[in-house]
């Protein structure tokens, strides 16, 4: 008798993608550290940083680590190790040699322009000079974005410390109200996002749970800032959690045209978080 066995497979798999639902296809920036709570003399992390639609799996493509920004439990920077960029995803070592907890970011900050050129769409990203300076004498139709991102991750050496958590300022932000690494099912969780140093509320919140590859829901959750710009979450399993905010227009939506000088503005935030059981 022929086997089928393959046959079966493929059908199966390709069910499953039909059940998932479309969101479940959205690309997401992450970071997944190796643990988030330790203890112990000279303790070190290995971070995977990736863009995926599953969480937290590689199949995308690797997340960049041109604005890697480690800071630790004293507020000052500190070094990652062997750093590298692979096809699917990057990594890192930090040495955690103080006691505490460390924020560790990729931050980016650059203008988006597009243009027509012929008839064609084109488009360029940048800083202001160096797009200036590619840009075509005839290009016509110049619209400009400015796109700001943080991807964040917090891992914590023995008690938790909150000098690393206070707000940077610039872009969208989470400062957390509960502590990132004292996170457990039962207790509900408050977050204050920021725009710009001060709170952004009606901001919709994104929370999925990792393990998408291997279930037919998303179990996303969707929270709403409110006027001081905290939402609360009740975390329903432990595990990791991949949480999401954005503000101004999205890829393919229609918004403002901006220019060099007044740019429309996009502001994207993600963590990784770990929800332990009681």
């Amino acid at each position: 008798m022929k086997c089928t066995c393959g046959w079966r497979a493929a059908l199966l798999v390709l069910g499953l993608a039909v059940a998932i639902p479309q969101a479940a296809l959205a690309h997401r920036a992450w970071l997944l550290p190796s643990a988030t709570v330790l203890s112990g003399e000279d303790p070190w992390v290995t971070v995977d940083a990736a863009i995926s639609n599953d969480l937290f799996y590689f199949e995308h493509h690797p997340l960049r680590l041109d604005g890697l920004q480690v800071v630790g439990p004293d507020a000052a920077a500190v070094t990652p190790e062997n750093s590298s960029t692979g096809r699917y995803r990057s990594t890192f070592d930090v040495r955690l040699s103080r006691a505490g907890t460390y924020r560790i970011a990729v931050v980016g900050d650059m203008l988006l322009a597009s243009y027509k050129l012929e008839g064609e769409t084109k488009r360029l990203r940048g800083d202001a000079a160096s797009i200036r300076k590619e840009l075509p004498a005839d290009a016509r139709g110049v619209q400009v974005t400015r796109n700001q991102s943080r991807v964040e991750a917090f891992v914590t050496v023995g008690k938790p410390t909150d000098e690393v958590l206070k707000a940077v300022g610039s872009g969208l932000e989470m400062v957390p109200v509960t502590h990132p690494n004292d996170l457990f099912v039962g207790d509900v969780a408050r977050f204050r996002f920021l725009l710009d140093g001060k709170p952004a509320a009606g901001v919709e919140v994104s929370v999925i749970p990792g393990g998408i590859r291997y279930r037919d829901q998303l179990a996303e959750m969707k929270l709403v800032t409110d006027a001081a710009g905290i939402v609360g979450i009740d975390w329903p399993n432990p595990g990791m959690y991949w949480l999401s905010a954005s503000t101004g227009a999205g890829r393919g939506n229609a918004g403002p045209a901006g220019t060099f000088e007044k740019p429309a503005r996009r502001t994207v935030y993600s963590a990784t978080l770990e929800v332990l059981p009681q």
